[in-house]
């Protein structure tokens, strides 16, 4: 079984914000003390933190669920609670993280310690010394911590790589990177030798170095999902050069420029800007018989598909298992490189953003209300849930400044006009109450 996984889907929670407490201050010598409940403490934040040793996502297939912890309740003498840790989340370079619902990106974590809140703790809930006036000296009012925030995210890891070798199975992608690197890919005479993404630092004789990934072998058809499908074409977005690796030898009994032409035809399915990327054609297994013949046609019909006026692609005969021909294909790939900026992997509209609007706009209905099967009011709405979740029912004060707010929205006279008459059952959530006209 492979044990790389480049795609997971999780769900996040983060901390609720602690109780703000109702409390009155009890001393000897000090009558009439007045409030002194403390505010409760903020709920953590989840944040994902890029860390350069993770190579998958394999950790996102046993745990799927982050939730961050609460923070704690307020104290008397006017004492916060204590705020939650927050929840630090291991994700590899590379990974893009989306959330699920509107399928925007939320962050792209390429760099290594790079942090980024997935989701923010809630506030704590204010305790009653916050609620004292000249009116109302000893409040017996106190606010729940707000709910953290919850959302469901999607994962994509796209390796990070400046260089990629692509090529039909079978081509020699892995010989290759196992002699221009340290890596040790598994390499096998025969189809999908490679499932896996492998990785190798190269470093050239005249000190420079790059990163190069052997991407699995692509097939015709695998940009709408033959083979290995689009599971690891996404590899190749993060790369600057493209090194099309092909048997120049025939091995295979298929011709050269086809499986040049059926590997750029799927890139470019795949992703128009892929073509983007400059390439070097890597004519491989140079020292079997024919290639010399077969890369001569191969130059042949190459310039013959070219405009005279367009730069034809280099193209370096080598041979992996011989050793031949790699010090100018490394040379020549470094220069590319150092004259090939990083690519954009998303524009301004991919990203999730939060807008800032000046004008007048008018303000949306903080609450809706329906019907129940049992003939009950049910009131929903964003604003109003948050409201009821943070105050406290246990208090008659609190109770009461809610309701107060509900006529403040305008859910009195929005019932009313529904057709509420006094005594009729009114539901938010599982809390009933009887609407009085």
């Amino acid at each position: 079984m492979s044990m790389f996984l480049d795609t997971a889907k999780v769900s996040v929670k983060a901390g609720r914000g602690g109780d703000g407490m109702v409390a009155f201050r009890r001393e000897k010598y000090v009558p009439n003390g007045g409030p002194w409940g403390g505010d409760g403490g903020r709920g953590g934040d989840v944040i994902f933190l890029v860390d350069e040793g993770l190579r998958t996502l394999m950790d996102f297939r046993y745990n799927r669920h982050f939730k961050a912890k609460a923070g704690e309740k307020g104290m008397t003498k006017g004492m916060h609670g204590r705020g939650s840790d927050n929840l630090y989340v291991r994700v590899p370079q590379g990974t893009t993280v989306r959330d699920a619902e509107t399928g925007k990106v939320l962050t792209d974590l390429v760099e290594n310690g790079q942090e980024f809140v997935v989701a923010h703790g809630g506030r704590g809930g204010r305790g009653n010394i916050r609620f004292a006036t000249p009116r109302n000296p000893a409040p017996e009012i106190a606010e729940n911590g707000e709910p953290g925030e919850e959302r469901e995210l999607e994962l994509e890891l796209k390796v990070l790589a400046d260089v990629g070798l692509v090529g039909f199975p079978s081509v020699g992608k892995s010989t290759l990177l196992s002699v221009i690197s340290a890596a040790k890919p598994k390499i096998g005479a025969y189809h999908f030798t490679t499932i896996v993404p492998n990785i190798g630092m190269v470093r050239t004789k005249s000190g420079e170095s790059f990163v190069a990934a052997d991407l699995p072998g692509l097939i015709e058809g695998a940009s709408q999902g033959v083979g290995l499908g689009t599971q690891f074409l996404r590899h190749i977005e993060r790369t600057r050069v493209i090194l099309h690796v092909i048997d120049m030898s025939a091995s295979e009994g298929r011709d050269p420029y086809e499986d040049y032409q059926a590997i750029n035809h799927e890139l470019e399915t795949y992703n128009l800007r892929l073509m983007e990327r400059p390439q070097i054609i890597v004519a491989n297994k140079m020292d079997m018989p024919e290639a010399e013949e077969n890369l001569r046609l191969f130059r042949q019909r190459l310039a013959e598909s070219y405009d005279e006026f367009d730069d034809l692609p280099q193209i370096f005969p080598v041979s992996g298992i011989a050793h031949q021909g790699l010090e100018n294909l490394l040379e020549a790939t470094t220069e590319l490189l150092d004259k090939t900026s990083e690519f954009l992997l998303y524009g301004e509209s991919d990203f999730q953003q939060e807008e800032a609007y000046y004008g007048f706009n008018e303000e949306e209905k903080p609450f809706e209300i329906s019907r129940a099967d049992d003939a009950a009011w049910v009131l929903s709405g964003d604003k109003l849930e948050k409201l009821f979740v943070m105050t406290n029912m246990e208090r008659d004060e609190s109770i009461m400044k809610f309701s107060r707010q509900l006529r403040g929205m305008g859910v009195d006279e929005a019932l009313r006009a529904r057709g509420a008459k006094d005594g009729d059952i009114v539901r938010i959530g599982n809390f009933e109450f009887e609407f009085v006209d």
